[in-house]
């Protein structure tokens, strides 16, 4: 398991390079049937359920400490300790502030030019994101999009409200019953009224994550809805009620977090859903010209 020394109050911390959950899932399988219950547990109110004790953990998964510590080192980790201020690590950083993101990087900025550090956050999100990114994830939710007997939601919370507007207003080009919903959850009861089993819900949701987003996907998917989840490697709790999550590296050098391979996948959905019905849409997009023609939307050269 890959990992790093990071300094805290003078002392030498490990910092994993993958979440706690991300490496669950991914040594899922391996896992004996108690230690599945456990990992199952862990993920239900993640990262706050492995907080506790070891006993603690233990007793809400109804497993014994022996089934904790064998858990935790199959895990990769050298012990419960070890498993826990990874956990806590995770937790610092998904409540930290724009304020605190911008300390945090200021102390350890390169003497590069600014261009070049957040080109290279950028392309190592990039790298990492695409590493780990499931394609037939990927290619599962392009077949959901595809769907026209299915409306389509997007939502996004007070900065991604953006992406999930980008995302809807080339979407409604290529294909029917595409709705965007606003960021203010007081909007949100209506649209779900209006929600069939077998619709799809979109949903843009990073650390600091907006608690109204979790209901929300909560209530949809006990209707029958299917959540499609853009979330950071930290995971929303969207996560736990989506069909499919896209969990994107979004670090920067900056007081804010960056949207730029959050953007990349998007598009790359997009392109995906318009070619794999050509005809349809560009029928569409022809008829649409049309009328932003009538409209006189656009300024013809001379």
């Amino acid at each position: 398991m890959a990992r790093k020394r990071g300094a805290d109050r003078g002392i030498n911390v490990v910092i994993f390079t993958k979440t706690v959950s991300e490496v669950i899932h991914a040594q899922f399988d391996e896992l004996t049937r108690a230690e599945r219950k456990l990992a199952e547990t862990l993920l239900e109110n993640y990262p706050v359920s492995g907080l506790g004790s070891i006993t603690t953990v233990a007793e809400n998964a109804a497993v014994s400490t022996p089934t904790v510590a064998r858990m935790v080192q199959k895990l990769g980790y050298k012990g419960y300790g070890e498993f826990q201020a990874q956990l806590h690590h995770e937790l610092e950083a998904t409540l930290s502030n724009p304020i605190a993101k911008h300390d945090r990087w200021a102390a350890n900025a390169p003497g590069t030019h600014i261009l070049n550090r957040f080109a290279d956050a950028v392309m190592n999100n990039m790298r990492q994101t695409l590493s780990e990114l499931d394609t037939a994830s990927f290619d599962a939710v392009v077949k959901l999009l595809c769907d026209k007997k299915q409306s389509v939601y997007f939502v996004g919370g007070r900065i991604t409200g953006s992406l999930a507007e980008y995302f809807f207003t080339h979407m409604q080009v290529i294909r029917p019953r595409t709705t965007l919903m606003s960021s203010n959850s007081g909007a949100w009861p209506q649209h779900v009224l209006n929600m069939n089993a077998g619709d799809v819900l979109v949903i843009f949701d990073i650390r600091r994550y907006e608690a109204d987003m979790v209901t929300l996907a909560e209530v949809a998917r006990n209707n029958g809805v299917k959540i499609v989840l853009f979330t950071d490697n930290w995971s929303s709790p969207v996560t736990k009620h989506a069909l499919h999550s896209f969990k994107i590296q979004i670090e920067a050098p900056s007081a804010w977090d960056s949207s730029v391979v959050t953007l990349f996948v998007v598009e790359a959905l997009i392109e995906a859903v318009q070619n794999a019905a050509w005809d349809e849409t560009r029928e569409r997009m022809t008829t649409l010209e049309g009328l932003f023609e009538q409209a006189r939307l656009f300024r013809k050269p001379r």
